[in-house]
């Protein structure tokens, strides 16, 4: 009888098993030196990992973390990943996408659009970030490039601007960074300024205590040029 039972559970663990929906299997990660690397729609991978090389996720795909070094990140609407770096080249996420880790890029921009929710920070050296009704649960930390709180958009942390050291400034634009948080949007965190920047505020954004940078008040969908 005991053998009976034992037979049984071991027959209803194989079937639960063979239930589990595929998104929830173990995925394989894909590494490659030269290469592009490409989740199609509605895919399943690891992580995805390249040297030279963009890489793409699909539409309603889901993936581990994605890292590049030679080569740009592009991922589309309604995608699940992980982080997001590349260390020459921009990332760029569509509408309504998950991401798990923080997203990053040292010579590139990045661009979050619509429903997205980074759990994590954003860090680029010399780039812009553009953000559309994102949420970011850690820090936004830049050196040089302009950056976009847009619309609706929420950083739970702070907003960073570090100091160029010397060897950088001879390669940094010479016009200051443009920084805008924009109508309804809400950085929770202190915005701390270590190189000059012109910032601008929508009269709807909420955001914490300014160092190092005077906030200008503006109205209606776009914010001064400043040039």
């Amino acid at each position: 009888m005991t053998r009976h039972r034992n037979a049984l559970s071991t027959l209803a663990l194989a079937i639960a098993l063979a239930a589990i929906p595929p998104a929830f299997a173990a995925q394989d990660d894909i590494s490659k030196v030269n290469g592009a690397i490409r989740v199609d729609d509605a895919g399943r991978a690891g992580d995805l990992d390249t040297v030279n090389g963009s890489i793409k996720v699909g539409t309603g795909a889901q993936s581990g973390d994605a890292e590049t070094v030679n080569g740009s990140i592009t991922v589309a609407d309604d995608a699940v990943v992980g982080g997001l770096s590349t260390v020459n080249g921009g990332i760029k996420v569509g509408t309504n996408v998950r991401m798990g880790d923080d997203v990053g890029t040292v010579n590139g921009s990045v661009f979050i659009d619509r429903g997205g929710r980074i759990d994590g920070g954003v860090e680029t050296v010399n780039g812009a970030i553009g953000l559309v009704a994102t949420e970011v649960t850690g820090d936004i930390e830049t050196v040089n490039g302009d950056l976009t709180v847009g619309i609706n958009s929420h950083v739970r942390g702070g907003i960073r601007y570090s100091k160029p050291n010397v060897s950088f400034i001879s390669f940094s634009r010479k016009r200051e960074p443009r920084v805008v948080i924009g109508p309804d949007a809400r950085v929770d965190g202190p915005l701390m300024f270590e190189r000059d920047v012109k910032l601008y505020v929508h009269e709807t954004a909420t955001i914490g205590a300014v160092t190092g940078a005077e906030a200008v008040s503006y109205s209606g969908s776009r914010a001064p040029t400043g040039d």
